[in-house]
């Protein structure tokens, strides 16, 4: 047992060093562009509150959070932490990033909403990053928002609250919709008559 704990912790420094190397320069590194052998899986675990689990204890460092952040990677449903030699399975209760900050911003193409998410990135909704709303075990909506590549960030429920303070209702395809504006895209919640009723 101690020498698979002992592997685990060299397995960990390992990627935790390629992951320095590979965020060395400017930017996210270009993980679309890897494709090493798969190595297996790691055992870490991103609940679904946003915290990032190793071995079952929390990670307590933000920047090593956000350091493995920068070269997670989902494909085929599955998420891995991928550098240029190697690529592990880690596992995700929900979305990989929890949005937790918004900022509305009025701009020349109207509203601006941009998220900050639980590792600090900024993120402008738009065409390229949108929203979507997704049914919830309690009869309401979960909002996630795409942060890149096929990763999502699920909205904390007080920015919810404050999507739907903002709604407003538009005809999508002949239909009357309730949603939110960002840059120009409209991105529809639920029909607009069910949301005057739960309202």
């Amino acid at each position: 047992m101690a020498k698979q704990g002992q592997n685990a912790n060299q397995n960990l420094d390992g990627l935790t060093t390629a992951a320095r190397d590979a965020a060395a320069g400017k930017g996210l590194p270009p993980v679309h562009l890897w494709n090493p052998p798969f190595c297996g899986d790691l055992d870490m675990r991103i609940a679904g509150d946003g915290t990032w689990f190793y071995q079952g204890t929390p990670i307590g460092r933000p920047a090593l959070v956000r350091l493995f952040s920068t070269i997670l990677k989902r494909e085929d449903g599955k998420h891995f932490l991928v550098t240029p030699v190697e690529k592990v399975g880690i596992r995700v209760d929900d979305a990989p990033f929890l949005a937790v900050e918004m900022l509305k911003e009025d701009e020349a193409r109207g509203r601006m909403l941009r998220f900050r998410t639980n590792v600090d990135d900024w993120v402008d909704c738009d065409a390229a990053h949108r929203l979507r709303f997704e049914a919830a075990a309690d009869g309401g909506l979960t909002p996630y928002l795409h942060v890149r590549a096929d990763l999502w960030a699920k909205v904390t429920r007080a920015l919810y609250y404050d999507l739907v303070d903002m709604g407003e209702e538009r005809v999508v395809d002949g239909r009357a919709m309730f949603g939110v504006a960002s840059a120009g895209e409209f991105f529809a919640m639920a029909d607009a008559a069910q949301a005057r009723e739960a309202r």
